[in-house]
């Protein structure tokens, strides 16, 4: 392991324990998952789509409902993860390996809860977005956004999680924003975001 590595393989270590029991758990605070798929639909019916950090599926079976002609493609650092979905949802492409560059052509990129924890790399993860989408291509993001607690900022930090507010502004400046809004989650212990941008033509 060396600096370069060691984000990544601390977050396989990661999921490789939380694989079989992700979804099982993730319910009960990975709120806003639906949501942003249905406010993406507003605006574009796409043909092609891209989730980044699919983790275990659940988007991917959301989308195939939703879309059930589309192109789907899920991307995912941790085999453990694409294991599952691999077997919950059939017929999409997985690819294993982290967003650091290129994986094609897309109408839709959806990103749930997956850049938040890519510390180093989210803004990178952006920027590769925004190379991936056609023109006029819709980028859909629902994630942590901020909390004024500052141990569980720290608690999630442990878990890999940035809970900075740091997502939206770049989003901003590289997509023009269709949909923006934050929401309070038990009472106002985080809030979380929804994004709906497109790419410029």
């Amino acid at each position: 392991m060396n600096a370069a590595t060691a984000p990544h393989e601390a977050l396989q270590g990661y999921y490789a324990l939380h694989a079989r029991i992700y979804d099982a758990t993730r319910w009960s605070f990975l709120f806003g998952r639906e949501t942003v798929l249905h406010r993406a639909s507003v605006f574009h019916h796409p043909h092609r789509i891209l989730e980044v950090g699919c983790g275990t599926g659940h988007n991917l079976q959301l989308l195939r409902r939703q879309f059930p002609d589309a192109d789907i493609t899920g991307i995912d650092l941790s085999a453990d993860m694409l294991r599952v979905a691999r077997e919950k949802v059939p017929g999409v492409s997985l690819i294993q390996r982290a967003y650091d560059a290129p994986a094609g052509s897309f109408d839709l990129i959806v990103c749930s809860y997956a850049l938040s924890m890519f510390n180093p790399g989210w803004d990178r993860a952006i920027a590769t977005a925004a190379q991936d989408l056609v023109p006029g291509g819709i980028i859909a993001v629902v994630d942590f956004s901020h909390t004024n607690a500052r141990w569980f900022e720290k608690w999630m930090g442990i878990n890999h999680v940035r809970m900075q507010g740091h997502l939206w502004p770049l989003l901003r400046h590289h997509f023009t924003t269709l949909s923006d809004t934050r929401h309070r989650a038990y009472g106002g212990l985080w809030h979380y975001g929804i994004h709906i941008g497109r790419k410029r033509l």
